[in-house]
């Protein structure tokens, strides 16, 4: 009895009679077109007739649902009253031409079903109802209901309520029987198409894209801010515990650098957050650094943690003049790398002497850093910082370069760490 008159099996019946109130406006215009061919104008005097109305109907029905808008309201109905689950319905208007038409097939067949469901929902109980209680009022025997003759034999009283009460079951069975086929059918004329899927794969891709980005773009502006200043602050505490008024100039500058670290990271963080914004035109962000911009800077507060930084730069005259000449995107890459090798010296070496080569030629640029090994350091330059986990930091730079269409490699080499980028700079002008 619950398949029949179950929770879910109401809202399916509920949402049958929602089809077949929608196909109303349908029939109405097919009365129009089959009465002026009958002697009858009351088109609802005649089954026939409205069998007739019925055929025009549909296919009215069929090609108002091509429409994009009506997958939205279909799939809505579905989820609320047939208990589909929502994974296996299409989000969306339907753009393709295979979506609009397995729209209108559901459509159609929603709107008929539910038609002659609400039509026998409407018709069917009160006759029921009447042979249920036909036994017990005699004067229903002599009205004028149409009943047949044989519900006026002892026999027929007999039999009027079992046949009242079976044409109830029957409609409940009926209703429930086309419920759970449109249930069974909306995954499949209602579900995503290939297209659908593949715009779904494509805004996936699109959204790990961004948050790939953002993870890459904090990681290295904030985990190396938070390596400086980490090491700063250590050396600034030593300082003052050895109460050595000849240092005190050394805080000073400590707490300084600390200072104009954490500023420009607030700054480089309210960009990366500017991606999060990108809808809110009012909030402008600061731009992002490049090598053009803030190498320099970089590297003042890389020495001012305590690492010793040697740089040495080439560039050859088909690569132009200055950091200027590199295009936006591998100046703004190639900056991150080096604040990301950087950031792994301090992170795993403290105050240890690196060597930074940038070359740029006129096909590509190339950065080479090279750090001891934490092992080959000295005690002193371990004691500045202690040791952390990483990883994430050269992967983000990894993928920098493959964007770009280069490569990078990591690993110990000749007793020490180097960090090795090359950028393509042909296919980015």
């Amino acid at each position: 009895m619950t398949i029949l008159l179950g929770a879910r099996a109401r809202l399916r019946w509920v949402h049958l009679i929602l089809g077949g109130a929608l196909l109303m406006p349908y029939f109405l215009v097919g009365s129009v077109v089959v009465g002026p061919f009958t002697e009858d104008q009351n088109v609802f005097s005649s089954l026939p007739l409205q069998l007739g109305a019925y055929a025009v109907a549909l296919p009215l029905a069929a090609v108002s649902a091509l429409f994009p808008l009506t997958r939205p309201m279909s799939v809505a109905a579905v989820r609320a009253m047939c208990g589909v689950p929502a994974e296996q319905l299409a989000d969306g208007p339907a753009r393709s031409r295979a979506a609009r038409l397995r729209t209108s097939a559901w459509y159609t067949l929603h709107v008929g079903l539910g038609a002659l469901v609400s039509g026998t929902t409407l018709a069917l109980p009160p006759m029921a109802v009447v042979l249920i209680v036909l036994p017990l009022f005699a004067g229903l025997r002599d009205s004028r209901l149409g009943l047949p003759e044989f519900f006026g034999t002892p026999a027929g009283l007999v039999l009027a309520p079992v046949i009242g009460v079976a044409s109830l079951l029957a409609l409940a069975a009926c209703a429930a029987g086309a419920g759970a086929l449109l249930a069974r059918l909306a995954p499949v004329l209602l579900g995503p198409t290939p297209a659908d899927r593949l715009a779904a794969a494509e805004e996936r891709a699109a959204d790990l894209a961004l948050r790939n980005r953002l993870a890459r773009e904090l990681h290295d502006s904030v985990g190396h801010a938070l390596s400086a200043v980490t090491l700063q602050a250590g050396a600034a505490r030593r300082v003052l515990d050895s109460d050595r008024p000849a240092d005190r100039e050394f805080v000073r500058e400590a707490l300084a650098a600390i200072e104009d670290t954490t500023r420009r990271t607030v700054g480089e963080l309210d960009a990366v957050l500017g991606l999060l914004r990108e809808g809110d035109e009012a909030r402008e962000t600061a731009p992002a650094p490049t090598l053009a911009t803030d190498l320099d800077g970089l590297l003042d507060r890389t020495r001012a943690a305590g690492a010793g930084v040697t740089v040495t730069v080439t560039v050859t005259e088909q690569a132009g003049h200055g950091w200027a000449a590199l295009p936006p995107v591998v100046s703004r890459e190639a900056y991150r790398i080096v604040q990301e090798g950087l950031s792994n010296a301090l992170r795993h070496g403290g105050a240890t002497p690196v060597q930074l080569r940038i070359a740029v030629t006129g096909e590509e640029l190339e950065i080479t850093m090279t750090n001891p090994l934490p092992g080959r350091t000295d005690p002193a330059a371990r004691a500045t910082g202690p040791r952390t986990t990483g990883g994430r930091g050269l992967r983000g730079a990894a993928e920098r370069a493959a964007l770009l269409g280069g490569h990078t490699e990591a690993g110990p080499r000749d007793g020490a760490w180097r960090l090795t980028a090359r950028l393509p700079l042909g296919g980015t002008r």
